[in-house]
């Protein structure tokens, strides 16, 4: 069964377009992008489409590659000052030349809404989050959706970047799953997504996982996104392992939506904390 993401996602949506509607203001989100990319654009695109629908105001920021880390780190201070900002993200991979800690530590950490930043991360850590990472939440939203349990499967975790594997391995450790974590350096990753009856992929790497990789009625969520011939990819071979799962997210469709709704639910809170 391929999970629908978008159908989770407009339930997430509808009830934030009526707490929206209800706040007495307009909260705005700031995204700040750096350089030219389709896939980043296109991400900005989508998020900023999503805040209009629910009445959220939305603004891109748009930098050229030649920007400096001062230029960009004074617009985040600016923005952390304005009353009606309820979010600051900015679009990862960041240029090499730029210091990418510095600038998502100006954030204000009531306004750090991808929940990046050291503050947010060490509380997230700690279990004393403001905002859960917006991935990390949207996975669990659909393991809850679909009442999959977790308490007693195997679950394998495949990365170990910020945004996607470490968040998720915290938060479905805290609910009591058994977890593997694989990495680049990892080399049975083969033999660990077989044991698995839950595999979650976000290692930004196209057709990693393959269906001889998969067991039968394996769950699989493919939180992975990097760009393969212009267009976004996931992590998974859809086409070769959906047959053998009882449950798979496809790319796109999937996490994505999921993850936006989880985005602007944190904006929500923060606009209910600032106002």
């Amino acid at each position: 069964m391929v999970i629908n993401g978008k159908i989770i996602a407009d339930r997430i949506f509808s009830g934030l377009k009526r707490e929206i509607s209800n706040l007495g203001f307009v909260p705005k989100l700031i995204d700040i992008y750096v350089g030219g990319n389709s896939v980043i654009e296109s991400y900005v695109n989508i998020k900023g489409r999503r805040a209009r629908e629910i009445g959220m105001g939305f603004e891109a920021v748009h930098f050229p590659e030649t920007a400096t880390q001062e230029e960009i780190e004074n617009k985040i201070r600016q923005a952390n000052s304005r009353r009606e900002v309820c979010g600051i993200i900015v679009q990862l991979p960041l240029p090499q030349n730029l210091d990418k800690k510095k600038i998502l530590d100006a954030i204000s950490p009531a306004l750090d809404v991808d929940a990046i930043g050291t503050v947010n991360s060490e509380k997230f850590i700690s279990g004393q989050e403001i905002f859960l990472p917006p991935t990390a939440g949207a996975i669990l939203q659909i393991l809850e959706q679909y009442k999959i349990g977790i308490g007693s499967a195997k679950i394998l975790v495949i990365g170990a970047g910020d945004l996607v594997g470490k968040p998720v391995a915290v938060l479905l450790k805290r609910r009591g799953a058994q977890i593997k974590i694989a990495d680049s350096q990892t080399r049975n990753l083969k033999e660990l997504s077989l044991a698995a009856d839950i595999i979650i992929s976000g290692a930004g790497s196209p057709k990693l996982v393959k269906a001889d990789m998969v067991k039968e009625g394996a769950i699989v969520i493919d939180a992975g996104t990097s760009e393969s011939g212009g267009s976004i990819a996931g992590d998974v071979d859809f086409e070769t392992v959906a047959p053998k799962c009882s449950l798979i997210t496809p790319v796109p469709g999937g996490v994505g939506p999921v993850t936006v709704a989880m985005l602007l639910r944190n904006a929500l809170m923060a606009a209910k904390a600032r106002h």
